[in-house]
């Protein structure tokens, strides 16, 4: 398992509690899981690293439990309870250098000391949908949810947020104009931070700026947006919505710049490569694909079984491929491992041997129903 798990470059977590590792290069798909305590309660609900050298994935479950996948041994090394299943599901992870961070969606912001039982606790808000660790200054984190808008904390001073959003004004008919976070991501080498919203808004903060409301705002389509992710350039976004329905948003203007094809249902998952202009993305159509963002082709499309939550995009190069992806499917060999095991053990059950014992069944019945007819005839 270690081998296969060394050539992985995409790890992605199913709604079955599966993580599943892809690597593109290779055209394979890896099912890395525990047979012995699957269950509907190991969906995984987000992906993280573990360190900074990406040789750990930290997998958060429904359940509460957080375990730590070893890319270099191929198993889980780790299994930690961060939580019940009563306080909501995981709607972030993210590591110090002597601490894990999570946050479920009742708002409790925990951080996790090492080597010690104590535990921060910070009271984020209610439904809380999305939380985003600042990559360069690891000690902050930002949380937003329904009708909770977008906060800034500092791990080192928990006490209040160092930054707190102010609600638009009042729509022309003067109503309140509702909030909800659904995602957000830090700009790097700025201050300003990205989110996207249920209501298909895009808006951008700046902390460093006297006023708390958002100094940009874009909407994109009709539906609810789910997530989004920031491409190498920074100077746009990457958004995705629950139609399926993914786009890449101009920061600087405000406009939609271009849309990428090909997803058939909501998007759950979106993340772009640090370094190359990719993103890879996921949802409830059970694939995987990552689109080009120079020409907004799809240059890989992995069908992988279950419906999925979240994507894990390593930083390491990934190849692109030649040309741009015309069939229904890229051909991608999925090693599924024990979970294929279970299916070989299932007895087949046959059609024709079924269908005949259906037929003498109704036979029986119609003889039955015709001999009844004569007797209250003759009577």
């Amino acid at each position: 398992m270690a081998d296969k798990s060394q050539v992985c470059s995409v790890w992605v977590g199913s709604e079955t509690g599966i993580l599943k590792g892809v690597s593109l290069s290779k055209k394979q798909a890896f099912n890395f899981c525990e047979m012995s305590c699957l269950s509907r309660d190991q969906e995984v609900c987000v992906l993280g690293w573990g360190d900074q050298h990406e040789t750990e994935v930290l997998v958060g479950s429904v359940n509460g439990t957080v375990k730590t996948f070893s890319t270099e041994k191929g198993i889980f090394t780790e299994t930690r309870q961060c939580g019940e299943s009563t306080q909501g599901r995981f709607t972030g992870l993210a590591v110090t250098d002597s601490a894990l961070i999570t946050c479920v969606e009742t708002g409790l912001l925990r951080v996790w000391k090492e080597g010690s039982t104590d535990t921060v606790e910070i009271n984020a808000g209610t439904n809380v949908c999305r939380m985003r660790q600042n990559p360069s200054q690891r000690n902050q984190v930002a949380t937003g949810g329904k009708e909770n808008g977008l906060k800034v904390w500092d791990l080192e001073r928990p006490e209040t947020p160092i930054f707190t959003s102010k609600n638009v004004r009042n729509d022309w008919l003067d109503l309140r104009v509702p909030e909800w976070v659904r995602d957000m991501a830090f700009i790097p080498d700025s201050d300003k931070i990205v989110t996207c919203t249920g209501h298909h808004q895009v808006r951008v903060y700046d902390p460093a700026s006297p006023q708390r409301r958002p100094v940009l705002e874009a909407h994109f389509g009709e539906y609810p947006l789910t997530a989004l992710s920031l491409p190498a350039n920074q100077d746009s976004v990457v958004v995705g919505n629950t139609h399926g329905e993914l786009a890449i948003l101009d920061l600087r203007k405000g406009l939609v710049r271009g849309c990428l094809k090909g997803m058939a249902g909501g998007v759950r998952g979106l993340q772009c490569h640090p370094s190359l202009p990719l993103v890879a993305s996921c949802g409830l159509d059970r694939f995987l694909r990552v689109h080009s963002l120079e020409d907004r082709s799809l240059q890989h499309k992995v069908y992988l079984k279950s419906r999925l939550n979240c994507v894990l995009l390593s930083s390491k190069d990934l190849e692109l491929s030649s040309s741009a992806v015309t069939g229904d499917v890229e051909e991608v060999k999925e090693e599924g491992g024990e979970v294929d095991e279970v299916w070989d053990t299932m007895e087949m059950i046959n059609d024709q041997a079924k269908k005949r014992a259906t037929d003498e069944e109704e036979a029986v019945v119609t003889g039955v129903e015709k001999t009844t007819k004569k007797r209250k005839v003759v009577k």
